[in-house]
């Protein structure tokens, strides 16, 4: 199998193409493999080789596909990083995935003791050959490890999801064909490269078929709006925060967004009054999907052409079989809730260093994701709710046990509880209860700073309430779907989630 998306396979054609654009520079098909091979001698100089993981801890910019791709030139797996984590996160992933270099830009975490490579000190994207070749490249890396993606897991402790080169190539094979994508395409890419969803939806989906990607630094709504009118893009995948961000913009700034030909939604619950009004004020079809990191991204999406069912995540992409099973794991009939499961080359290897959770994942071959839906005579998956406490805050990941850690590190701090709220913008906020210890007095804003250091930011929970006891179920455990409930009654008048809890593309 020839792995298109790597930039020395491509065809002879695509050469002098526009491949990569952000705002400080841009480079044709060929010159961006001449600057791949130059960055991965670059890589090789610095101790990295075959079977080694380089972590890559960069904003939004050409520099980070072309570093991806270098590693993967000499035989190694990348890690993305988040920029925004805590030195603590951080320190955590690197050593877990046992990166042997962390290429990075401006970042708050301290990285001494760990070998860097700073951006600016990259190979520049003109430039003369290495002067020690490396050897050919591998045509087909197959079944080699291509990207450790870190994902919160129910203890907290984020696990690295392996996907291999295969699992790249079937994502994005399956989108390609699903979206109709060509070499006259141009993805706008503004999510961030971190990301499953931009790293294939974004990135490897267009590159694998000679099309254009330009590179957003982040995301602000006029701006954005305006790189659309400057950039004319044919498609950009997006998150409901996005497109409400967008929807908020005056009808001037939204005017002459016309060079588009469709929208890709997902990686967080969003309503369908928001869908429907997006999909009115762009005039073009908003296709909804689902998926996990686990299974490379996205595994359901409503057609680009034909009936597009709103609520629903569409059908199962080419390449995955999706069932919604009983808890023997026997397919339940149409039209009854179970589990979703997922099969198909996009199935992730396992996680990275944990046997015992990557057998509980994946049963004889089926991805159990943890989320409950049904699917119709048709095919569509509707999600109705999921097992896993996961709350999506505009896109990002957020596990509860991970905050509840924290809290529960300060001694004021008896029991805690973190669940997700329904919000307008964000689709879900995480909000915390805490109960205290006898005579301990603390306020939210103590709690706070005590979470500022451990946490992200956008891990921060929106609210956290001291209260006297938590609801418990019979066994004694802490009933979180009752504080659940009581956050979306009190939430009703002004937030209509249709899709519900799990809905979109990477999780």
């Amino acid at each position: 199998m020839i792995h298109a998306y790597l930039p020395w396979n491509h065809p002879a054609a695509w050469g002098s193409r526009p491949w990569l654009k952000d705002a400080e520079q841009s480079v044709t098909y060929d010159e961006g493999a001449q600057w791949t091979e130059r960055v991965a001698a670059q890589l090789a100089q610095a101790g990295v080789g075959a079977g080694d993981v380089v972590a890559v801890m960069l904003a939004n910019r050409v520099e980070l596909p072309v570093v991806v791709m270098a590693a993967w030139r000499i035989g190694a797996s990348v890690t993305p990083v988040n920029p925004a984590l805590r030195t603590a996160e951080v320190l955590y992933q690197i050593g877990d995935a046992r990166a042997r270099l962390v290429v990075h830009d401006t970042i708050e975490a301290d990285l001494s003791g760990h070998r860097t490579l700073h951006v600016d000190d990259l190979e520049p994207p003109h430039g003369a050959p290495p002067t020690s070749p490396l050897p050919p490249a591998p045509p087909a890396p197959g079944s080699d490890t291509a990207l450790l993606v870190y994902t919160s897991g129910s203890t907290g402790r984020p696990k690295g999801v392996i996907l291999t080169h295969d699992n790249l190539q079937a994502m994005a094979s399956a989108l390609r064909t699903h979206l109709k994508i060509t070499p006259d395409d141009h993805c706008l890419l503004v999510l961030p490269l971190f990301h499953v969803n931009a790293l294939c939806v974004s990135f490897l989906t267009p590159t694998s078929s000679g099309a254009r990607l330009t590179i957003l630094r982040r995301f602000e709504a006029g701006p954005f709006a305006d790189a659309v009118r400057t950039y004319a893009p044919t498609f950009f995948s997006a998150v409901p925060t996005l497109l409400a961000r967008i929807m908020e913009l005056p009808p001037e700034a939204t005017d002459r967004l016309d060079s588009l030909r469709f929208v890709i939604c997902g990686a967080a619950p969003v309503s369908a009054e928001l869908l429907s009004r997006a999909e009115a004020l762009l005039g073009v079809p908003l296709v909804e999907g689902y998926g996990l990191t686990e299974a490379t991204c996205a595994s359901c999406a409503n057609p680009l052409h034909g009936e597009r069912k709103l609520g629903s995540v569409g059908p199962a992409l080419p390449g995955q079989e999706v069932r919604v099973v009983d808890a023997a794991g026997v397919p339940v009939p149409v039209g009854h809730t179970g589990e979703v499961v997922i099969r198909g080359e996009t199935v992730m290897r396992g996680y990275l260093n944990r046997p015992e959770a990557t057998a509980n994942a994946v049963v004889d071959g089926w991805l159990h994701t943890g989320d409950v839906g049904r699917l119709d005579e048709d095919g569509y998956l509707t999600l109705v709710d999921r097992i896993k406490d996961l709350i999506i805050r505009g896109g990002e990941n957020i596990y509860p046990k991970e905050i509840e850690n924290a809290l529960y590190e300060h001694p004021a701090v008896l029991e805690a509880a973190v669940v997700g709220r329904p919000d307008d913008v964000f689709g879900e906020v995480p909000v915390a209860f805490v109960v205290t210890y006898p005579d301990f007095e603390v306020d939210e804003a103590t709690l706070r700073d005590h979470l500022a250091p451990a946490l992200a930011r956008f891990k921060m929970p929106a609210s956290i309430t001291i209260v006297d006891a938590l609801p418990k179920n019979p066994v004694g455990k802490i009933d979180k779907p009752s504080l659940r409930s009581g956050l979306v009654a009190a939430t009703e008048p002004t937030a209509t989630v249709s899709t519900p809890e799990g809905a979109g593309l990477p999780k």
